[in-house]
């Protein structure tokens, strides 16, 4: 099988636990590292998936990346490449499918209950609802032919699905390594703690169980997506 194409935008915000995922399925994966001036590849077509990690910018800042990512993600989707966003690399795939990234009404930072929708069960089986972890000051708005899955009290889309494709608002690849070092930029957030923001300390409150509850979830969504992947 080709390799899944893993983009990185940030050095702290890496494949985390989706590329665990990959490597006890014995699926190949390679990291295309943009922050460091990597370009994105022109076509898809070397890789039987594409996964977009996060990243503290905004679809809407003027980077020399991001239109060739728009432009990759579209030619994926119509070769039937599946694609799959985690925070920020969910807002690309909304904005390439034509949907807009704005501001959220809140900032979404910590642990956060989410909900499935009725339209969830192909891809979350019976779970209903689950804590994820949050990290975001925007949201997407729906693509055309986007189905919502996911949503939370203070994000009304935390994920969708348009085919085979997956874009999540969510994190649902976090590490305990990872939360500890994106608290580390908490200060930087310039907002107090509230219903929608946790301090660094709440973060890791019963960190390992959340995480591991967690990771129940990003399994039944891993495993979906993997049905996707192209086979030649």
């Amino acid at each position: 099988m080709k390799p899944i194409a893993i983009f990185r935008h940030s050095p702290g915000e890496g494949p985390g636990y989706f590329a665990t995922f990959l490597d006890r399925h014995s699926l190949p994966w390679t990291l295309f590292r943009l922050d460091d001036g990597v370009s994105p590849p022109p076509t898809s077509g070397e890789f039987s998936g594409l996964c977009f990690m996060g990243g503290p910018m905004s679809v809407n800042d003027e980077l020399p990346w991001i239109p060739l990512t728009l432009e990759l993600i579209c030619e994926a989707d119509a070769a039937a490449i599946p694609v799959i966003g985690h925070c920020l690399g969910g807002q690309l795939m909304a904005k390439a499918f034509g949907g807009t990234v704005t501001r959220n009404a809140v900032k979404e930072i910590g642990w956060g209950e989410v909900e499935a929708t009725d339209a969830a069960a192909d891809w979350m089986g019976d779970v209903q609802r689950f804590s994820a972890f949050h990290w975001h000051g925007e949201t997407f708005s729906l693509p055309s032919g986007a189905t919502r899955i996911l949503h939370s009290a203070h994000c009304a889309n935390q994920a969708f699905v348009r085919g085979p494709h997956l874009g999540l608002q969510c994190h649902v690849e976090m590490t305990d390594s990872m939360i500890r070092l994106w608290g580390r930029q908490w200060a930087e957030e310039n907002v107090p703690a509230s219903a929608s923001v946790q301090t660094p300390q709440q973060m890791e409150e019963n960190m390992d169980a959340r995480i591991a509850a967690m990771r129940v979830v990003a399994d039944r969504l891993y495993t979906r997506w993997l049905a996707g992947l192209r086979k030649d």
